[in-house]
Formats: C-alpha cells, sequence, structure tokens
C-alpha cells in the first residue's frame, strides 16, 4: 500500500531529475573517492617494497569503480526514491531526515553487497573500499541536505526579502473570505508589511469587521460570493498567493443547511483552486481545522489518521484530500489545521468556548460547562492569523504540499481545566456542569512541525485570553455577548442562508422575471 501511494503521487519534475542528477554524482564522487582513498594506504602502507607494479594497481582500482559504479548508482536510487526522496512521502519529510537518509544508503550498500555475492561471487571491490564508499556517501548525501536545509530555511528568505526591497515591490495576495473572524486579524498584519490584498467576501457582517483597514491604499474590496466563478476569476487576476478562509464554519452552522455546506466548503474550495492553478499561482493557504481529528485518546500530529465526527470537519478533510491531489499538476498548497480559536479580531465570536464561558461567567455570574474531560488544544485569532503570515513568508520548498496544525502543544486544555481558567479571573462565578448536548469530540495535538519548519511560536496564552475579553466587557466594547452578530449559527438561523447559496444568482433573475 505505501508503494502504491509513493508511485500514484510520484510526478516527475525539473527540479526531481535534478536531485536524481546531483544524488547520481555524489555516489560517484563518495566511490572515486573510496577507491583513490584505499589505492593509496595499498600503495603507502602496503607496498612499501614495491612488490605490486602502481600502474598495474591503479588499473585493477580503475576496472571495479567501471564495474560497480552503475550497478551501485542503480540499488541507490531505487532505495532513495521508496524512501521518499523525490516523492517527499511524510517521513523523509519530517525531522528525522538524516535518520531516512542513513537507513536507505545503508539498505543500499547491504543490497549491493548481496548482489556481488549472488553474481559474482564475492563483493566486487576490497572491503576496506566499499565501508569508506559507505561513509563518504552517507556524509555527502547527508550534508547536501542539511546545506539545502539551511539554503531554503535562512539564506533563500533573506535574499527574496532584500530582492523585494530593491525592487520597492511585494506580493499581491488574495484572501478569500477575510472579513471574517481570522480575516480580520490577518489583513492588518498583512499590510502592515506591506504586501498589497485583494478581499473577496460577501461581507454579511457589513464593514464593520474590516474598519480599522478599510481605507488603506494597498487593501481592494470585492464584495461577492466566492462560491461563483464569475466572482473568483476576476478577484485572481495579478496575484501571486491566495489564502482561502472562506467557509461555513463550526458544527451548528453547517448542519443548518448540509448541501449548501458542501457547496461552500468543498465546491468552492475546488473551484477557486482550479482557477488558481491556471494562473499559476504561486502559494495556497487553506484554513482547515483540528477537528478533522474528531475522537481519539492518543496525541495526534500531522500523521495521524483523521477521523471527522460531523460535516463540518468532514467538508474540511475532503477539501485537504482535493487540495492535495492537485499538488501532482502544479498547485503548492499548505493545510493549516487550526486549534479552537479565543480571543478578539475585527469581527470576534461567542460561539467558541473560551469566549463564550468568559462572557457568560462575567455578565451572567454562571456558565454552563457541556462535559468536561474532552481534551481541546487552543489558539489565538492574533496567533492563528501569524502563523498564515509565516507560511506565505516562509520558502515554498519547506511549506508547500505541507499539512500544519496551528498551536502550541502548552494550550492542550480539558474543558473542565478552561473553566477553572475562567474561575480563577471571575472569582465568585458559578459553573453549571451539564452532561447534555455534550460536545463528544476530543483529541490532544502534537504542533513540533509548525514550531520546528517555520518557528511559529504562539505569542498568547489561553489566561491572556480571558483577560481580554474581560477587559472588553469591562470597557463596554462588548455589550451584549448574545448578539446574533457574534455568533455564526444564530446569524445565519436569523438573516437565512440564501446569500451563501451557489445558485443565489438564479434564484434573483427567476425572481426578478416573476416581478415583471
Amino acid at each position: 500500500m505505501a508503494k502504491r501511494c509513493i508511485l500514484r503521487n510520484f510526478r516527475l519534475s525539473p527540479g526531481m531529475v535534478l536531485r536524481m542528477f546531483a544524488d547520481i554524482a555524489l555516489l560517484n564522487l563518495a566511490l572515486f573517492l573510496a577507491l583513490a582513498v584505499r589505492f593509496w594506504i595499498v600503495v603507502v602502507f602496503q607496498n612499501s617494497d614495491g612488490a605490486v607494479n602502481s600502474s598495474d594497481l591503479f588499473q585493477r582500482y580503475l576496472h571495479w569503480y567501471l564495474l560497480t559504479s552503475i550497478p551501485l548508482t542503480s540499488i541507490c536510487l531505487i532505495a532513495f526514491f521508496f524512501s521518499g526522496f523525490y516523492t517527499y512521502s511524510q517521513s523523509y519529510q519530517s525531522h528525522y531526515k538524516i535518520l531516512v537518509i542513513s537507513r536507505a544508503v545503508t539498505l543500499s550498500f547491504l543490497i549491493f553487497g548481496f548482489s556481488g555475492f549472488f553474481f559474482w561471487g564475492e563483493i566486487p571491490l576490497p572491503r576496506g573500499g566499499i565501508v569508506i564508499a559507505w561513509l563518504l556517501s552517507l556524509g555527502l548525501l547527508v550534508a547536501a541536505r542539511v546545506w539545502n536545509q539551511l539554503w531554503d530555511r535562512y539564506v533563500r528568505p533573506e535574499h527574496e526579502i532584500r530582492q523585494q526591497e530593491i525592487h520597492g515591490r511585494k506580493r499581491h495576495i488574495l484572501v478569500v473570505g477575510g472579513a471574517g473572524y481570522i480575516g480580520s486579524a490577518l489583513l492588518p498584519k498583512l499590510l502592515k508589511k506591506g504586501y498589497h490584498v485583494r478581499l473577496l467576501d460577501v461581507l454579511l457582517f457589513g464593514n464593520d469587521p474590516i474598519r480599522n483597514v478599510i481605507d488603506h491604499p494597498n487593501l481592494e474590496i470585492i464584495k461577492g460570493n466566492f462560491c461563483h466563478v464569475e466572482n473568483v476569476a476576476p478577484a485572481l487576476r495579478g496575484v501571486d498567493s491566495v489564502v482561502h478562509l472562506g467557509a461555513i464554519v463550526g458544527d451548528p452552522a453547517c448542519d443548518l443547511d448540509e448541501d449548501l455546506t458542501i457547496d461552500v466548503n468543498l465546491y468552492a474550495t475546488r473551484m477557486i483552486a482550479e482557477l488558481a492553478l491556471e494562473i499559476g499561482v504561486k502559494k495556497f493557504v487553506f484554513a482547515s481545522t483540528c477537528s478533522v481529528y474528531g475522537w481519539c485518546d492518543e496525541v495526534l500530529d500531522e500523521r495521524s489518521e483523521a477521523r471527522p465526527a460531523r460535516l463540518y470537519g468532514r467538508t474540511k478533510l475532503a477539501s485537504e484530500r482535493v487540495l492535495l491531489s492537485m499538488a501532482r499538476h502544479g498547485l503548492a498548497p499548505s493545510i493549516l489545521r487550526f486549534s479552537t480559536i479565543y480571543g478578539l479580531s475585527g469581527r470576534t465570536r461567542f460561539d467558541l468556548v473560551v469566549n463564550r464561558l468568559t462572557a457568560q461567567a462575567k455578565i451572567d455570574g454562571e456558565f454552563t460547562q457541556h462535559g468536561g474531560s474532552q481534551w481541546r488544544p487552543f489558539v489565538h485569532v492574533d496567533d492563528a492569523a501569524a502563523a498564515i503570515v509565516k507560511v506565505l513568508e516562509a520558502p515554498s520548498s519547506v511549506v508547500a504540499e505541507q499539512i500544519f496544525n496551528v498551536g502550541s502543544n502548552q494550550q492542550n486544555y480539558r474543558i473542565e481545566q478552561i473553566a477553572e481558567l475562567i474561575q480563577e479571573q471571575v472569582i465568585g462565578s458559578r459553573v453549571i456542569v451539564s452532561e447534555n448536548d455534550q460536545d463528544d469530540r476530543n483529541y490532544r495535538v502534537d504542533f513540533s512541525k509548525i514550531a520546528n519548519l517555520i518557528d511559529f511560536q504562539p505569542q498568547w496564552t489561553v489566561e491572556a485570553g480571558i483577560r481580554q475579553v474581560l477587559e472588553a466587557i469591562a470597557s463596554g466594547e462588548i455589550s451584549d455577548y448574545r448578539d446574533v452578530r457574534y455568533s455564526n449559527v444564530e446569524f445565519l438561523n436569523r438573516e437565512g442562508t440564501n446569500n451563501l447559496a451557489r445558485d443565489n444568482w438564479a434564484r434573483q433573475l427567476i425572481e426578478e422575471l416573476d416581478e415583471n
């Protein structure tokens, strides 16, 4: 099964061909140097009396090199392929890369040795030479990969930044659904860094979520439904990167209209990605969710099995698979699985656990905790936006076709622990524990990958997020957390879903004809 997956995901690209030729060159260099070292040792230390003619000995070593170069190189390339060197399998992409390289090189030389006994009756190299060749191959291949990683992580980004500064230009970015909870926190960050940002959003909540940046000269606003190709196609013109945040978010909101949810969360994602691929967009950042993990008692990372329990998670996981399948055709998707978000942004939500329970505790003096033993990972909305910027500015070789959990290992909490943190800041508030309507999702998540690959470190803690909500209530910035604008499901219940429907234009046209 693993081999079939590698073969299915394999697509020959110029970069892969170059890596293969580089490996061939390094392997042959290692073999040549090994035989040269072995030849020198024999001539200087073992043939000091001149019993063996140096010219004949040189011819023998040259014959050994010519005899073994092609079979050894072929065996190594096959082993490297199935280890993921050229297909970017998850094991090769991880921080165990050196271990994977060591295993593949060692396996190659073992296979070569056994093949020698099978075809020639002995290893067609001096034993000392094959050991030296193995060590040199291992060292050169590891050094090449480490240097390439260091170049991509430190040297290339600095070079790109300098070039942008020299030419006075920044990338043009399309943010789909950028007037929502995460998007309203993301836009100021992108604009502050000098990016030219185009926003495509239906603006269900008006301009209020983006009021702080609405007049910024580098912000272009297109009001439109991202489910409609006639809105997406012009919005993509001239952009280098796409951040796709648009979706019906949250289980209750998604359950209102399952067909619409599939249209908005899955169909639209594929359509946007296909158009982005067609025009050659360099980066495609997709907002997914840790809800795809569903229920599990183990600590989960990006390689863990995803088993979403409800429609929201299923549409996000399906979208992930669609985007990654398009990578073989040239799309460069980066999937961000966000933890449960808390904190304030331009369009704050109070249908999420930390914000909702904090507001209830402060305003009502009591809050309802559904269950309590379930694990959840948490991340502040400002840190979620910062993670997107990190991915946009990271080298494509590091983030393309990658899935990242977004959060921190320190912010995995049980729901009952969140309640305790709130009570510590809202003295005297009372917890009502309810087992009714309990959300059975239960997952703890590992965030080492995003920390190691792009150095993402959240700046907020849950305690600070609770304090931020309390301060907003105390200052009057938040007057009524029950207002429908703070809840996705309540807002859609009141306003309906016609504005989001893919066929809304057709409905409007029919209504106009009826009126006439």
